[in-house]
């Protein structure tokens, strides 16, 4: 066998058993391995954020990492923003990228780039392989990073000539680390603190801590001390809906966090980071926690939040019985026009059982979260990185990784065009996803932006740049266009209507809401 498909070999043997491609030339061993090699597979995407953007949603559902095939320096490249999200997520990912033969990387044919200098950024793994005997051992140790605790983004480099040439065989991927358990004397501070102060205390959580049953833990904490419990303004995976414990998370304009965060003498960080500004604004703090307010963490990324958080209801003594009821949003079917809190009802009312609802919705969804509350049960995941045109893509990763489930996306009409190529793959695949694009023809977000760092007023070359008009972007077209059925709404009637059919019918879906 050749390199490549020692590395293939490898790959699945070890567990990782999708791979999201868009290959060129020097990966061409590699696609040819994958014919021969069964248990892969393979989905191709037609722009490498599609590809990297996927294998950050498979990892956010299935728990273990993808692969990804892309073509050199300029496809790594094309792919590095979704990674960014993909890293903040802390997604296992093992990337495989191209690379010239050994022999011709020093004539700097026009492709020729520094491949592991724009890899390290967003990777905390990188290495080439240096001959065809070491990629099989190298492909192992990139998966066993990518399992790591934390999970790691891990990027080999393969030389077309290594991946070309003889190979011994396929390598044993080392056993997986555990998740670290948690620091006891972090839950011992963490108890006196809220017995010393319950109601001046917030327990700041996301990453395992948000799934159904540490969500229950900290309901019933709350219930027995008196905190607060909060999640950060964008969290990886988060269960919601009706008989899930409904948390606020710290809102996005800080003139809304400051006031919601005022009152804390403690935060709590349960693999969270201290809260801060998404930007710098002129005359407005970095760091939204009130002065005088002392942060502990009690666990980080890669600790067992879950464990954790059983040994801080235990130590202060809290059960099911310190549960407080909910007060939940009714949910009833809007009717006529379309406003952002009929949008958020109709969408509450319209979400199926375990759902998996992926929200790039920007200004339009920032008041999803309170009917939502009342939906069925679901799980709801976020952009961390900030690099928008991640959610169309995240949606296939998602819907490979769990196919008896429906994925809902959301997302702004700017953010979509970024990654509209994703349609063609869940077109392709045939994937249960209902995509929603919030078509207002404008930036919204970045118009609000403009005022708040102080541009001024925009002129007509600002308004150029903010504006998504001259011409009118047609979803429900470009939808068609690459096999999506798709229609338009413009009234709340409308989008129940459209919600319900495509709920209900499987493959792909797409509604233009027209704002």
């Amino acid at each position: 066998m050749n390199g490549a498909e020692s590395l293939v070999r490898t790959m699945v043997k070890g567990g990782v058993d999708v791979c999201f491609t868009n290959p060129g030339t020097s990966e061409m061993h590699f696609v040819a391995a994958l014919d021969r090699v069964p248990g892969m597979r393979c989905v191709l995407g037609l722009f490498e954020g599609v590809v990297t953007g996927a294998a950050d949603g498979y990892f956010r559902m299935k728990g273990t990492p993808a692969s990804t095939l892309l073509h050199l320096g300029p496809g790594l490249a094309n792919g590095l923003a979704n990674l960014h999200n993909a890293k903040k997520a802390n997604s296992g990912i093992v990337n495989i990228v191209g690379q010239h033969a050994v022999y011709h990387i020093g004539y700097n044919a026009p492709l020729t780039s520094d491949i592991e200098g724009l890899a390290r950024p967003m990777s905390s793994w990188v290495r080439t392989s240096p001959d065809s005997k070491s990629v099989a051992a190298d492909g192992a140790a990139a998966i066993a990073a990518a399992k790591s605790a934390p999970p790691q983004i891990a990027t080999l480099i393969l030389p077309a000539d290594t991946a070309w040439n003889e190979a011994d065989g396929i390598a044993e991927v080392p056993a997986e680390q555990q998740r670290a358990s948690y620091s006891p004397q972090a839950v011992e501070q963490a108890a006196r603190i809220l017995h010393g102060d319950g109601e001046g205390t917030l327990l700041l959580m996301t990453g395992s801590a948000l799934s159904e049953h540490g969500l229950a833990l900290a309901e019933r904490i709350a219930g027995k001390t008196g905190c607060t419990v909060m999640g950060p303004t964008f969290r990886p995976k988060m269960a919601r809906g009706r008989g899930r414990f409904s948390i606020d998370r710290i809102h996005y304009v800080i003139e809304n966090a400051l006031p919601m965060l005022a009152k804390f003498r403690h935060i709590v960080l349960v693999e969270s980071d201290d809260p801060v500004a998404f930007f710098a604004y002129p005359n407005k703090p970095s760091m939204l926690k009130p002065q005088g307010c002392e942060v502990h963490r009690m666990t980080s990324w890669g600790e067992n939040s879950v464990a954790a958080l059983e040994a801080l209801a235990g130590a202060v003594k809290a059960s099911a019985r310190d549960v407080k009821p909910q007060a939940l949003q009714e949910l009833v079917k809007p009717t006529g026009a379309l406003t952002f809190a009929s949008i958020a009802q109709a969408i509450a009312c319209a979400i199926p059982e375990n759902a998996i609802m992926v929200d790039e919705s920007l200004t339009t969804g920032r008041g999803f979260f309170p009917p939502t509350a009342a939906a069925a049960p679901h799980d709801w995941l976020q952009n961390m990185g900030g690099s928008i045109g991640f959610s169309t893509p995240l949606s296939i990763g998602a819907a490979i990784a769990c196919p008896d489930r429906k994925v809902i996306t959301m997302v702004g009409d700017g953010s979509a065009m970024y990654t509209i190529q994703s349609l063609w793959t869940q077109a392709r695949e045939n994937l249960d996803i209902v995509t929603i694009v919030f078509a207002n023809r404008i930036y919204q977000i970045l118009r609000g932006e403009f005022d708040n760092v102080g541009a001024g007023e925009p002129g007509q070359r600002a308004n150029d740049m903010l504006r998504l008009d001259r011409p009118t972007l047609d979803f429900v077209a470009l939808a068609k266009g690459m096999g999506v059925p798709g229609r338009a709404v413009t009234n709340a009637d409308e989008f129940n209507k459209a919600l319900a059919e495509a709920v209900a019918e499987p493959g792909p879906r797409l509604i233009e809401v027209q704002m």
